[in-house]
């Protein structure tokens, strides 16, 4: 049976349940209609975080490969359905599954945006599920210069389909995010940032994975405002 969890602030539950639809967000289901500033406890949490959290310079990019995190979309919670189908049942309302995977695996589906604002349809298909993307907040590109590199298979496995570092968003939006961190690059919906740099921080914590000072300042900037 789905589970969809409206948790408030940025709490950081345990994710395992029964069936296909055993994924239960960490956060706000996303969707920006419902996506509330975090409140004052949550923001001093988030600063205290950031304030433990290494400043250093990027390392070299050098050996970065996709698969060096896994295969994609791995279901690690062994659901039965994989990491993406589980983001956008998660973050899409009024899905449709197909027939027969015991839902999961999401045809259509609305998203509202998180990031931008925006109403988008999805529809699975090879020319239209690009529409709507997963996007990591901690890029994992921007995570192997800051720690993942050290990592073992598995805790690079994990972190690649955190459902905390996980966001269902508008497809060229994600692209022209890329593997920027937030120094370069905050969501266009600005009364989302707080949340968006809040999670950041906590992936962040998590994993123990550093901040550049610029991306620190940022972030500071951001919770300042919050």
């Amino acid at each position: 049976m789905r589970v969809r969890a409206l948790v408030a602030g940025l709490s950081t539950v345990a994710v395992l349940a029964t069936g296909c639809g055993g994924l239960e967000a960490q956060l706000s289901t996303g969707n920006s209609d419902q996506a509330s500033k975090p409140d004052k406890g949550s923001i001093s949490d988030a600063r205290k975080k950031l304030a433990k959290l290494q400043v250093k310079g990027r390392a070299p990019r050098t050996g970065f490969d996709r698969d060096e995190f896994g295969p994609s979309w791995a279901d690690v919670d062994r659901n039965g359905c994989d990491t993406r189908n589980d983001i956008l049942k998660r973050d899409l309302e009024d899905e449709t599954f197909k027939p027969g995977t015991h839902d999961c695996i999401v045809l259509t589906g609305t998203l509202k945006d998180a990031y931008s604002g925006k109403t988008i349809k999805f529809k699975r298909g090879q020319d239209t599920s690009t529409a709507v993307q997963i996007d990591h907040l901690i890029p994992l590109s921007d995570a192997w210069q800051k720690g993942a590199q050290q990592w073992s298979p598995t805790k690079r496995k994990e972190f690649a389909n955190d459902p905390l570092n996980l966001q269902a968003t508008d497809g060229p939006l994600n692209g022209q995010k890329s593997d920027s961190d937030a120094a370069t690059w905050l969501p266009p919906l600005k009364s989302y940032r707080c949340t968006y740099i809040a999670r950041q921080i906590d992936v962040k914590a998590k994993y123990d994975v550093w901040v550049t000072a610029a991306e620190k300042s940022a972030m500071e900037t951001i919770l300042d405002g919050c």
